[in-house]
């Protein structure tokens, strides 16, 4: 009996404990969606202290630029549940000091105004809405663990049909959704609007979702039958689906995409699918997303979390998150057979160009170019000197091939990046739950390749010249290059093409990297 009663005490005091955890409930509503506002009501309880300070994130995580989302904050005020309007105060650029009493319920009503279309911009209008959560919704500082509700209210609209997020939804309710804590907040954008479902498709049981805003007219089942071999094969790679449902956002035509943890947002036109060359890419692009939620997603920089919502999480490697995930991407593509091994070839082949055409080259490495995105821009082109910054959007895939072909290579074909990346995923995000550090990804290579990787890894840290045909040699291919004037200016031009008379190691090498 004595066992029972303090189990009982230990129960009650965690009860306790729970119920005494501040609220945070977020209504969204949108009366003034023409104008390109969203008005959104915080309600919030249980807080001990008799201050607190909301702050509006700078960034958003998978877009690695500061975007200032506090100065689309527009008349703030915050009332006490008896009605009397409470002491606010900006303290800094994204940061708001609330007065109010302990214990006591209190609500704060502001706008979020939009003016850009844009994947990593909130933006609303007659037609539709779409919400990155980052961009629309305060967290108290130093509370980012707290669980928070999101209402969508949508009655005043009503073209606004659909919901679409990754959010889970609360009771069955398909206006009102629950995250754990803020940073799953944060990586659920939600789309609003007359959207259109795609036929889903499952991986392993598991379902896959395209839902989207204008999406225009296309083969639809085509399509999807496409992209699941296309994913497919991303599967494949990591041989484990970490979600119950993932679900592609179509926000509408546009440029980019963002990935998330069982979703991504992608610019999409169905109007556009008309020749081979445009499914090629748009099926490069959304296998690039999916393997984001693998590759950055979970497969971390030990950098990128916790997040610093105020100044960004730098880190060296998105050469790994970014330019493996390009990649990948083609590799999917190609080993799904939704493009032949010429495309492939010349996908690398073109970042191959790219990057050798780049003045940058000798003056950035990769490291840096990870690092100094928040300056140089994802294509290094947003700095003060564009001609001394490279892509890791170029330069990362070509690197990754060399990487793969050097392990393949020393391992008889027993291994690849395949291999590294499985690696990766089991050991840092499953068995350790944590992220990884520059050296612990090349110890990774190294104890594939069973050797020292120290020369290409300098390709990585240093803006030392690629030597392209000793790789490309091992699975029978070789770099041509020609000279060209481009808008009389010249420019070197690459191509990768199968050598004449390759030997049996070659093809075999050759065919297993490709998947034929």
């Amino acid at each position: 009996m004595k066992k029972i009663l303090i189990v009982m005490s230990v129960w009650l005091t965690h009860s306790q404990l729970v119920m005494a955890q501040p609220e945070l409930r977020y209504t969204v509503s949108m009366p003034e969606a023409a104008k390109g506002k969203f008005h959104i009501t915080l309600d919030a309880k249980g807080f001990k202290q008799d201050s607190i300070v909301l702050k509006m994130p700078n960034w958003m995580p998978g877009y690695y630029q500061l975007m200032n989302y506090a100065n689309t904050v527009d008349s703030l005020v915050a009332i006490h549940q008896n009605g009397k309007v409470l002491p606010v105060s900006k303290i800094n650029s994204n940061s708001w000091l609330i007065i109010a009493p302990k214990n006591s319920p209190f609500r704060v009503n502001y706008q979020i105004k939009t003016n850009r279309k844009f994947v990593a911009n909130s933006f609303i209008d007659s037609a539709h809405a779409y919400i990155v959560s980052a961009n629309n919704f305060f967290y108290v500082a130093s509370m980012l663990q707290l669980p928070v509700q999101i209402k969508i209210n949508s009655a005043d609209q009503p073209r606004f049909k659909k919901i679409a997020t990754g959010l889970q939804m609360v009771n069955g309710n398909p206006n009102l959704f629950s995250a754990p804590n803020f940073d799953i907040l944060y990586d659920c954008p939600i789309l609003i609007g007359d959207l259109k479902e795609l036929p889903a498709f499952t991986v392993r049981g598991v379902p896959h979702r395209f839902i989207g805003y204008k999406m225009g007219s296309f083969d639809e089942q085509l399509f999807m039958n496409t992209l699941q071999k296309a994913i497919e094969q991303g599967v494949n790679i990591m041989d484990h689906i970490p979600f119950k449902e993932y679900t592609f956002i179509g926000i509408g035509p546009g440029r980019g995409g963002i990935e998330h943890l069982n979703n991504t947002t992608v610019s999409f036109n169905g109007n556009e699918l008309k020749t081979p060359a445009d499914i090629n890419r748009i099926m490069n692009f959304l296998s690039h997303e999916y393997f984001h939620h693998y590759n950055v997603k979970r497969i971390r920089p030990v950098e990128l979390g916790p997040f610093d919502y105020d100044k960004g999480s730098k880190t060296t490697q998105l050469w790994i998150s970014e330019g493996l995930s390009v990649y990948f991407e083609y590799l999917m593509v190609k080993r799904a057979n939704i493009v032949d091994r010429a495309t492939f070839l010349n996908n690398l082949a073109n970042n191959i160009t790219a990057h050798e055409n780049n003045p940058g080259k000798a003056h950035q490495s990769l490291l840096q170019a990870s690092y100094n995105t928040w300056s140089d821009g994802p294509f290094g082109t947003s700095g003060a000197d564009k001609n001394k910054a490279i892509s890791y959007y170029d330069k990362g895939p070509v690197v990754g091939m060399i990487i793969d072909l050097a392990i393949r290579q020393a391992s008889q074909n027993q291994h690849s990046l395949d291999h590294v990346m499985r690696y990766m995923y089991q050991t840092y995000y499953q068995r350790l739950q944590r992220g990884f550090t520059d050296a612990e990804f090349q110890e990774a290579c190294e104890q594939m390749a069973g050797k020292s990787l120290a020369t290409e890894f300098e390709y990585i840290s240093t803006t030392k010249a690629i030597d392209y045909q000793t790789y490309l040699n091992n699975v029978g291919l070789t770099l041509i290059r020609t000279e060209t004037m481009v808008n009389q200016q010249p420019k070197i031009l690459f191509k990768i093409e199968p050598i004449l008379n390759p030997t049996a190691a070659q093809l075999a090498m050759l065919s297993s990297w490709l998947g034929d």
